[in-house]
């Protein structure tokens, strides 16, 4: 019978040595640590050990090989980030699609999701440490099942990363939707970091997909209303008085007592503030001018008071941006030397065939600029519509990288804060900017010289001396200024 016994053992080990040679996941050596264990306890029929041979093959076999997950190419020719949170440990098991980390460049936030079943078995960097783009960033024991690619981890090229999107979102913060969303947003081409999340803690349900779906413009309307150019009411610009009075006892907004604790602070730069840093120092090279004016928007006032319910009727909030971006591309077409950029050696301009045009943003995680793109082909509904995406993406943090880049042109709006005047400073490798202020009701001589009240918007340029001249930016700005003291004259310029 110890004869059978060994015999048996023996063919068991051969074939799993042949079964699992070279596999990592598998050490014969635990095996005979335990020698012989309950074979020699009792005789067992032929049918039992083969039945146990199974059972124990079928065990192992769950178990594949170890692969190490690559931070792959997240594109804008970044090279490291900051991991800034793990969503998994040692011993996780995840599966496709699940959440492992979220990283931080100087130009935004990703999360990365596992393209594997497994289990983690090694995390490769601590919290807030640096991580290489094609480096490993966790090992993952994959399943049987798994599919898994023998020269994984091949770094993606961007055009990859667009592709496979549902590996890795750009955005402010962790996306919080299960397996089954993310599968359906891969499988309709959406990008999760262009939905707002309906549910808990802003989770994106099946719900939110197909709403995302159905209305195709993306216009999500934000949960709590953005910052805007505000207007001062009737009633506040014949007497000065408040309009209602919800809007005379509105709580003033809550801000956190300040904490002193008596001790320097220091610590790294990181992220936007550190993307700040780097584009500031590349934009101060830039010989700047500014030209200041004002604008009447008084008949801009009330026209946007007639269109406004229209607007609202299709589900858009309209604010006066819509019209000051499109007035802009308007003089664009006449002065595109202001739609242009200047290479690094300044020998070489080259004239931008899209409107970009930027909008500067306060958001939760520091100043940003998406942009609306290819303005010049669109009317002022369809860019109310997108500024209404953009701030929706901006308030819950998830703007991407496409919202972030390629703009040509810019405006910033102070006045939704309360500024009245900026030195904007403009962003590399735009040439010029304008910095918006509030809109005041202020008193003005009409042509029979009485003074009436007027809708005064402040506007502050910036432009780089090196291609732009003082003539130039004041022409453009005295179009800019007629398109919107006099709103009638865009309709025969709209496309």
């Amino acid at each position: 019978m110890a004869a059978v016994t060994r015999g048996s053992f023996s063919a068991l080990r051969r074939l799993l040595t042949h079964q699992y040679r070279g596999a990592r996941c598998f050490r014969l050596q635990s095996l005979r640590s335990q020698r012989v264990l309950p074979l020699l306890a009792a005789p067992r029929d032929r049918d039992e050990w083969t039945f146990s041979c199974r059972k124990l093959h079928a065990t192992v076999a769950r178990r594949g090989p170890i692969v190490q997950f690559k931070l792959s190419d997240i594109g804008e020719g970044i090279m490291e980030v900051t991991v800034k949170e793990w969503y998994v440990k040692e011993g996780d098991k995840v599966s496709q699609f699940d959440s492992i980390c979220e990283v931080q460049s100087d130009k935004a936030s990703v999360t990365i999701t596992s393209r594997y079943d497994g289990v983690i078995k090694r995390l490769y960097y601590e919290v807030d440490g640096t991580a290489l783009v094609g480096k490993p960033l966790v090992d993952i024991e994959t399943e049987s099942s798994s599919e898994v690619i023998q020269e994984e981890d091949v770094v993606e090229t961007p055009a990859m990363a667009r592709e496979e999107h549902t590996h890795q979102e750009i955005k402010g913060h962790k996306t919080q939707a299960t397996p089954a969303v993310r599968r359906l947003a891969m499988e309709n081409n959406i990008k999760l970091s262009e939905v707002v999340g309906t549910g808990k803690d802003g989770r994106i349900l099946k719900e939110d997909i197909l709403n995302y779906l159905a209305k195709q413009t993306g216009a999500i309307l934000p949960p709590t209303p953005v910052h805007e150019i505000q207007t001062p009411g009737p009633a506040q610009a014949a007497a000065g008085r408040p309009v209602s009075t919800a809007a005379a006892i509105k709580p003033p907004p809550m801000t956190p007592r300040p904490v002193f604790t008596g001790k320097d602070v220091t610590e790294p730069l990181t992220g936007f503030h550190k993307a700040m840093v780097k584009t500031m120092t590349a934009a101060l090279m830039i010989p700047h001018f500014g030209y200041c004016d004002e604008v009447d928007l008084s008949r801009l006032v009330a026209l946007r008071g007639e269109l406004r319910s229209v607007a609202e009727g299709r589900g858009v909030k309209l604010s006066y941006m819509p019209f000051l971006i499109k007035a802009a591309s308007l003089g664009l077409l006449h002065f595109p030397i202001l739609n242009s950029s200047l290479d690094d050696s300044c020998q070489n301009i080259t004239y931008k065939a899209s409107h970009n045009i930027g909008l500067a943003m306060d958001t939760s995680q520091g100043l940003l600029v998406p942009n609306v793109k290819n303005v010049q082909l669109l009317s002022v509904f369809e860019i109310a519509q997108e500024l209404t995406r953009l701030q929706a993406l901006g308030s819950a943090g998830q703007l991407g990288t496409s919202e972030l880049s390629g703009g040509t042109f810019t405006l910033s709006n102070i006045g939704s804060i309360g500024g009245t005047y900026a030195k904007p400073v403009i962003l590399p490798t735009q040439v010029a900017i304008g910095a918006l202020g509030k809109i005041q009701v202020l008193p003005r001589f009409d042509g029979g010289g009485q003074v009436v009240p007027a809708h005064i918007m402040t506007v502050s340029w910036s432009a780089d001396h090196r291609i732009i001249d003082g003539a130039t930016m004041c022409r453009f700005s005295n179009l800019w200024k007629e398109y919107l003291e006099n709103p009638a004259s865009m309709v025969l310029d709209l496309k």
